[in-house]
């Protein structure tokens, strides 16, 4: 490979939509900076190109066979499931990813979430706006029951850096953690998934996509939360049954829910959450500050490097 090596960004705009430097990208080699590219000019874009960067761009099996020059495609999130690992460790090309750089700014997003959902200060400010406080025989009012988060009970499911960091934010707020996790994990109450719904007031889903987990989130698992409770999802969307969580919603099965992610982003106009009574959705920023995104750039940047010094970090399949 040359030293100086064409590298494509496949989809960069979201990374970096114009408050970021590709200038330490630019240091490692020739880079071809695409903002978006649709499905059908993925191969053209890519070939003859040995370093390929993608966020949400897919890159199959049928494309990674077809372009015999690539030898490392870099990731630019923690989840990789847009490339095709089989195939890549087929053509031995070295795919790698970025772990843990968006744990503080996902935990935060988690709480803002359930903040809004426990105070509804959105809702709150907008009614100031329009003129109902001033017009109030008391000196305050509310629409909805305002909810104390210091003794309620968070259910974490899956307990990486950002579970942890959820943890750590619970417990400042005065709350009891239970965990349930593929593994035990040391110094927390772990629990069978049918237990934690069952107990926790507030869940917060943060394991990863696989078959197993697709669909966590059901009509059965719902009717298991308690009435008053909450649901925070700013993992991956197809953990929900979208359609349960709705029905749940709108009959009280469960008070309230805060997504970040949906099974199909962008969502279909008609999906049956946007219209379900108290649930807050926002469009998968959970991931973005800016301080965040540094981390990542930096970060997928340092993969470049490290595959190019023959000493990859980060793979998510090894060269074979």
């Amino acid at each position: 490979m040359p030293t100086s090596p064409h590298i494509v960004v496949l989809d960069g705009f979201t990374l970096n939509p114009g408050d970021l430097s590709w200038e330490t990208l630019e240091q490692v080699g020739q880079v071809t900076l695409h903002d978006h590219t649709p499905p059908e000019l993925v191969l053209e874009r890519a070939m003859g190109a040995p370093v390929v960067l993608t966020n949400k761009t897919v890159l199959a099996g049928e494309t990674l066979r077809a372009l015999p020059d690539l030898r490392y495609v870099g990731v630019l999130a923690t989840g990789y499931n847009v490339v095709d690992i089989a195939a890549a460790a087929e053509r031995g090309i070295a795919v790698t990813n970025v772990p843990g750089y968006a744990a503080a700014s996902v935990g935060q997003a988690v709480f803002a979430l359930l903040l809004e959902l426990a105070n509804r200060v959105g809702d709150h400010a907008r009614a100031v706006s329009a003129g109902r406080w001033a017009a109030c025989r008391d000196f305050c009012f509310w629409d909805t029951p305002l909810v104390e988060l210091s003794g309620l009970t968070l259910g974490i499911v899956g307990f990486g850096a950002i579970g942890r960091d959820v943890s750590n934010i619970a417990r400042a707020f005065g709350m009891r953690v239970i965990v349930h996790s593929r593994r035990p994990v040391e110094g927390e109450e772990n629990v069978a998934l049918d237990a934690l719904f069952t107990r926790a007031d507030v869940i917060s889903l943060h394991c990863p996509l696989t078959p197993e987990t697709k669909g966590l989130v059901n009509a059965a698992r719902l009717a298991l939360m308690k009435p008053s409770a909450f649901l925070i999802n700013t993992g991956r969307g197809p953990l929900i049954d979208e359609a349960a969580l709705a029905e749940a919603l709108n009959h009280g099965t469960i008070a309230g829910a805060g997504l970040d992610v949906l099974g199909k982003e962008p969502p279909a106009a008609d999906n049956p959450l946007f219209t379900a009574k108290n649930c807050f959705i926002t469009p998968h920023i959970a991931w973005a500050t800016k301080a965040s995104r540094e981390r990542l750039l930096a970060t997928s940047v340092a993969n470049v490097r490290a595959f190019l010094a023959g000493s990859p970090q980060n793979l998510v399949t090894p060269v074979t």
